[in-house]
């Protein structure tokens, strides 16, 4: 879905959903200068209804108009033209470490490729992406675009330098199919056999910072994406988390910081962290059994 954000919402079917090929209505106060993209799973949270469509009737007092000053005002005056911020939250992986010490050499011996942490990672974040299309954005000079596709790039450190080699629709893929196709990128990436259109195209970045021992970092957004999302290292540490009775306890958890560096003109801290918190929860139940094709 394609909105020009210099003036009224123009909508466009080059990437809008199959459930609302006619785009998604920017819903504002009338009045009101604040205009909020709501994520479905906050418009719809139960039925999981269809978007509403251009042309369905709105709500008494909103319009469809959308402006650039309705984001933040003083990024129209040219203060700010690409302003970068940074949150991070702290996810306990402890279930997903067990999950893949136990399952990576039957993932190895059946899909011939390796299963390290990053896939967990990648996949969360993509299942997320749906319900979050901020993050899943780009924004070209007074343009924003939301993608009902996940093309999720992975940053790779080359002797050359950074290079972001992109995994095309990465929400369709399985972890053997995400974990197969990090570790063909980053592999061919690296031996410079890449091509030039598998390095173009991203609508989400993921950095590994933690391969080489950060616990997090402030990433640089991969332009003109809205969003990067950096993974740490993970660590061993205690932790005073609930016991069985309910009761106080520390024990050893396997921990990490995951960061997610934002284009503050589209997307706000509380984007940010529902974001963050929705990828938090899916780790931390470490239900990814029936994703690993085993």
């Amino acid at each position: 879905v394609r909105w020009d954000i210099r003036g009224p919402a123009a909508l466009s079917s080059a990437a809008a959903s199959p459930s609302s090929s006619a785009g998604v209505p920017c819903l504002s106060s009338a009045g009101s200068s604040v205009c909020e993209l709501c994520a479905r799973s906050q418009v719809f949270p139960a039925s999981h209804s269809p978007l509403p469509r251009a042309e369905d009737p709105l709500p008494e007092g909103l319009t469809r108009d959308i402006e650039v000053y309705s984001f933040h005002p003083f990024l129209s005056l040219g203060l700010h033209p690409q302003p970068q911020l940074t949150t991070v939250i702290e996810v306990d992986v402890t279930k997903v470490a067990a999950l893949r010490a136990r399952s990576k050499d039957a993932f190895l011996a059946k899909h011939g490729t390796k299963l390290t942490f990053l896939p967990f990672f990648v996949k969360a974040a993509t299942e997320a992406l749906a319900y979050h299309p901020k993050i899943n954005a780009t924004i070209n000079d007074k343009e924003v675009t939301y993608f009902d596709y996940e093309h999720v790039g992975i940053a790779v450190d080359t002797p050359r330098g950074l290079l972001v080699p992109v995994m095309k629709n990465a929400g369709e893929k399985d972890i053997p199919g995400i974990a197969a196709s990090i570790n063909d990128l980053a592999a061919r990436t690296r031996d410079s056999k890449i091509g030039p259109d598998e390095l173009s195209g991203s609508t989400f970045t993921v950095t590994n910072t933690g391969s080489g021992g950060a616990l997090f970092d402030t990433p640089v957004l991969n332009m003109p994406e809205t969003a990067i999302m950096g993974v740490g290292t993970i660590v061993k540490r205690p932790v005073v988390m609930k016991g069985a009775d309910g009761a106080d306890v520390i024990a050893i958890r396997s921990m990490v910081y995951l960061s997610l560096s934002y284009d503050h003109r589209l997307v706000d801290g509380g984007d940010a962290s529902c974001f963050l918190m929705d990828v938090k929860k899916r780790l931390e139940e470490g239900a990814f059994e029936a994703d690993l094709g085993l």
